[in-house]
């Protein structure tokens, strides 16, 4: 827990001296000597049950206005709250190594059923959009609240020589830019931004990943990467077959320079999975969560505890 305005704790300076002076006033009453000549009478008004009553009664007074000094304070916890808004570019190898069927039936079909997933499950306030890439990289869909065109896009997917990641990370930041700037926003209401790149070999063309990364560093853009495919995965060409291992180096080393987040699948229910964090990861932020209004409502329960009991407590004459 964190406090929002430290500040305006002092004034509990205040509440300990009116405490600090309650207590020395009892004192003093428990040490005079009362003398009255009608005992009886003494008696009948004197409070039934001794003088805890009066210091409960003061206690539930002192805890209220210690709820309140402390809500004026601000206290906080840190939660994860549902994110409002974001623009997410999903960037999917369309290398013709994700036909390998080490993942079943192949890799680009489980791929591509993940991605739908990820998509239906999105927020629909959210901007997705689609980058595919092989040996260049296109923007198959700008970011749009349109998740079904995205979907109809995944579906027209087709595969091509070449893997290049770096050009993809680029293509993927132009569109997370031209969406920004198609919206007119305060600087500080800008959406929270990312790309999602699977890819399951290492890039073979294009731009560099360490120069990609460092774009997407500088825009703040965080990009979430997942290997893909197993390290058996083979690809069958003219009667022999072509190793096409993933790369889960290269995909670390993106996420790291990006403030991202690195994952492997080698199975179907493995790439769900790795969708699914992403989706929880990019879906939330954490968000200091002030707790005055519990706190002002203890105190207040409190206060009404010791207004009653003061009534109920009261010594009466008739």
């Amino acid at each position: 827990m964190t406090l929002l305005s430290p500040s305006r704790l002092w004034l509990f300076v205040i509440l300990a001296a009116l405490a600090a002076a309650y207590a020395v006033l009892a004192r003093r009453k428990r040490q005079r000597a009362v003398r009255h000549p009608d005992l009886d009478l003494l008696a009948s008004v004197a409070p039934r049950g001794g003088a805890w009553r009066r210091h409960l009664t003061a206690a539930a007074l002192f805890l209220s206005v210690a709820g309140m000094v402390l809500g004026l304070a601000r206290p906080a916890h840190a939660a994860e709250v549902p994110r409002d808004d974001a623009v997410v570019v999903l960037a999917i190898d369309t290398s013709e190594s994700m036909a390998a069927t080490d993942v079943s039936p192949s890799r680009i079909e489980v791929a591509v059923a993940a991605a739908k997933d990820f998509v239906d499950q999105a927020p629909s306030a959210y901007r997705i959009g689609l980058v595919t890439f092989d040996a260049s990289a296109q923007v198959a869909v700008s970011p749009t609240t349109d998740h079904a065109a995205l979907t109809s896009a995944l579906d027209a997917i087709e595969l091509h020589q070449g893997t290049a990641a770096g050009d993809a990370v680029t293509a993927s930041l132009d569109a997370i830019e031209a969406s920004s700037s198609d919206q007119v926003v305060l600087a500080d209401d800008q959406p929270y931004r990312a790309i999602v790149l699977l890819s399951d070999g290492a890039s073979t063309s294009g731009a560099s990943i360490d120069a990609a990364a460092a774009k997407a560093a500088d825009a703040e853009v965080p990009v979430f990467t997942v290997a893909y495919g197993t390290a058996d995965g083979v690809l069958p060409f003219r009667g022999t077959e072509v190793p096409v291992p993933s790369d889960p180096s290269a995909m670390a080393a993106l996420a790291d320079a990006t403030d991202g987040e690195t994952y492997t699948a080698t199975s179907a229910r493995g790439l769900a999975d790795v969708y699914d964090r992403i989706g929880t990861r990019i879906g939330t932020v954490t968000e200091q969560v002030e707790l005055t209004v519990p706190l002002a409502a203890g105190a207040t329960v409190l206060l009404a505890a010791a207004f009653v009991m003061s009534l109920a407590w009261a010594p009466r004459l008739v």
